[in-house]
């Protein structure tokens, strides 16, 4: 990408253009090696416009209702005057490794509005169905002013500690009647929110979310909150009559101003930078290990060995970081 390119794709990102913001989410997103290079430079020169944006991560396990919440919180957003982004992380097609959920479609009405943007993405195999470029479009979307950016989860597996990584504030859903499999939910998961809510409080439901409410907020008094400034709540909602999303939102900005206040916002941001950082260098050296000469020539011995079991896999790890390092000495 020449330096003209550069300059008038960042330009067009910073001027809210959504084909080209678009375009810049699936340059990042792209695994082709020839795209790394204008990727990481678009990246850099659109960092000067990044950070204004309240980072949001919603999870919850399936059927809990995380589109349809997340549709009604968009659009309370936008009639507050706000430009709302949302990443939705799908589960990737075995066979293409695409985006198979469709959010746009789980979210029409959002997707029609003119200051909502809606980017599904595949996850790639990354830990827990979080795409690996995810922090990357979050920063791409702030600095096409969007200042509330919504990362959705698939709800699997440790996607919820790896979103919890990029974002400033983790909201996690809860189904009503869940109240009885209060002993099965995993500790940690609750731990790392910094608000729960109950979904689907509306009809026949209504009675078993405020039950389930009332569980989880007992629960949360045994929980030592992470921040010394914030003390996670339990909400409830129903998307479907527009009812809690309010409050919700309110317990969002006062979250965010507590933090702030205290800048602890700006210390997670830090962390998770650091975070990103080695995550990069761990998946550039493990890139650089498959496509070293000296590894592909000793790696099927290697792999039978550890197969058979004859050889340990942290002993094979060590043999093939030797050969590489070996390599580059002598190239030395």
């Amino acid at each position: 990408m020449s330096a003209d390119d550069l300059h008038s794709r960042a330009e067009a990102v910073r001027a809210g253009d959504r084909r080209a913001l678009a375009r810049a989410i699936t340059l990042v997103e792209s695994t082709r090696r020839q795209d790394r290079d204008a990727a990481l430079a678009l990246l850099d020169a659109l960092m000067p416009a990044t950070g204004g944006a309240l980072r949001l991560g919603i999870s919850g396990a399936p059927g809990v209702g995380k589109s349809t919440f997340i549709e009604a919180l968009g659009l309370h957003l936008i009639a507050d005057g706000h430009r709302v982004a949302v990443l939705a992380v799908d589960p990737s097609s075995a066979l293409g490794g695409g985006a198979i959920l469709g959010d746009k479609t789980r979210m029409a009405d959002l997707a029609r509005e003119a200051r909502a943007f809606i980017r599904p993405s595949p996850t790639g195999g990354g830990l827990g169905g979080v795409a690996r470029r995810t922090r990357d479009a979050i920063l791409i979307c702030e600095a096409a002013g969007f200042d509330v950016v919504i990362v959705e989860t698939v709800g699997v597996g440790q996607s919820e500690i790896a979103v919890r990584d990029m974002v400033d504030m983790f909201i996690l859903l809860i189904a009503p009647a869940a109240g009885d499999e209060l002993q099965g939910i995993k500790r940690g998961i609750v731990e790392i929110a910094d608000l729960l809510v109950v979904t689907k409080a509306d009809g026949e439901l209504g009675r078993e979310a405020a039950r389930t409410r009332a569980d989880y907020q007992s629960a949360l008094h045994l929980l030592r909150p992470a921040s010394a400034h914030w003390t996670p709540k339990v909400l409830s909602c129903s998307a479907l009559e527009d009812t809690g999303i309010a409050e919700m939102w309110q317990a969002a900005c006062a979250f965010r101003q507590a933090m702030d206040g205290a800048g602890e916002i700006a210390a997670r941001r830090r962390a998770q930078a650091l975070h990103a950082m080695w995550a990069e260098v761990r998946d550039g050296l493990e890139a650089e290990l498959k496509a070293s000469p000296e590894v592909a020539r000793r790696l099927p011995a290697i792999e039978a060995e550890v197969a058979s079991g004859t050889l340990s896999p942290a002993a094979a790890a060590t043999r093939l970081l030797d050969a590489v390092v070996g390599a580059a000495s002598k190239s030395d």
